[in-house]
């Protein structure tokens, strides 16, 4: 554990992690920006109910009046799900809420970066960010990408939000040096669809496998997280026809409104929400809801 004083980890927390049991790290940038009120509460609360009913500790983070928690209460997550004027927070942004004592949610860099200094060894999220369409001229790439290039902990998502480049997003990946590998899968999911048309090299097929992984990683001294690759079941997924129609027209809105920079996620994934009835919402909670449940399983087998 890293922590300094200027960040606070919860008594369960710090103990759990002090004994060696096993503890789920969760971003809180899907409560504060990724999903309607009052379902982003329902969201929260569940989340940490499905981790612990899995034998594990949650550990919901992010940030409260300036501070970086590992390890959210209850009424720490309705706070930041029913505050307006809550930030989203990435590692840069870490510093500026602590001097302004500012609410916010934490990023999938913020949360990963918090988790490890906390000694956490899993996380779970939704999608990634990473590279942007277009960004040859814009160079808009997440920091989601150079903060897991240097943060060594196991990371389960759906792969990168499917509104991004995904290639440029798995060469960047490449050159930095973080491995990526498929659960049960040798294509690389996009989110909404369980196949994005990318392939992987590699497949692990057990919470067990990755666990392995992971301890060989640390055993060499790397430094990357392991991004583990879950896709959405084939049943649940947007079906992948009407995904490339409806992205295919959000991204032609995008243009038409002059839409760039960082309003450019926000306004395409509300068009695909209006474009498919909310179908893509329950689909993010679908996915979300397999990542928190593969999560758990990877750190009970980490700390087996």
């Amino acid at each position: 554990m890293q922590t300094s004083a200027a960040i606070r980890v919860s008594d369960e927390v710090r103990s759990a992690v002090a004994d060696g049991r096993p503890v789920l790290a969760l971003e809180s940038t899907i409560l504060t920006h990724g999903l309607p009120r009052p379902r982003n509460l329902e969201v929260g609360l569940g989340s940490e109910r499905q981790v612990r009913d899995a034998g594990v500790v949650p550990a919901t983070i992010g940030v409260i009046e300036g501070v970086p928690v590992v390890g959210l209460s209850a009424e720490e997550i309705e706070r930041l799900c029913t505050t307006d004027g809550t930030v989203k927070a990435s590692v840069r942004d870490l510093p500026i809420a602590l001097a302004k004592g500012l609410d916010a949610g934490t990023t999938v860099a913020a949360t990963a970066w918090l988790a490890h200094r906390a000694g956490i060894r899993v996380m779970s999220t939704g999608g990634l960010g990473g590279v942007h369409r277009g960004a040859s001229e814009t160079f808009d790439e997440s920091a989601d990408l150079g903060t897991l290039a240097e943060t060594p902990i196991t990371l389960v998502s759906a792969g990168v939000k499917s509104i991004l480049d995904i290639g440029a997003t798995l060469e960047r990946l490449e050159t930095l040096n973080v491995p990526v590998v498929g659960y049960r899968t040798t294509r690389y999911p996009g989110f909404y669809v369980a196949d994005s048309g990318f392939a992987l090299d590699y497949r692990v097929d057990s919470p067990d496998e990755v666990a392995a992984l992971a301890r060989a990683r640390d055993e060499l001294g790397q430094a990357a997280a392991v991004l583990i690759a879950n896709p959405v079941a084939d049943d649940r997924q947007l079906d992948p026809d009407l995904h490339a129609r409806i992205l295919a027209e959000a991204l032609a809105a995008a243009d038409a409104a002059g839409v760039s920079g960082h309003d450019t996620t926000p306004f395409l994934l509300d068009h695909v929400q209006r474009a498919t009835g909310g179908r893509s919402l329950e689909v993010n909670l679908e996915v979300y809801r397999g990542n928190v449940a593969l999560g758990a399983e990877i750190a009970r087998a980490l700390a087996s």
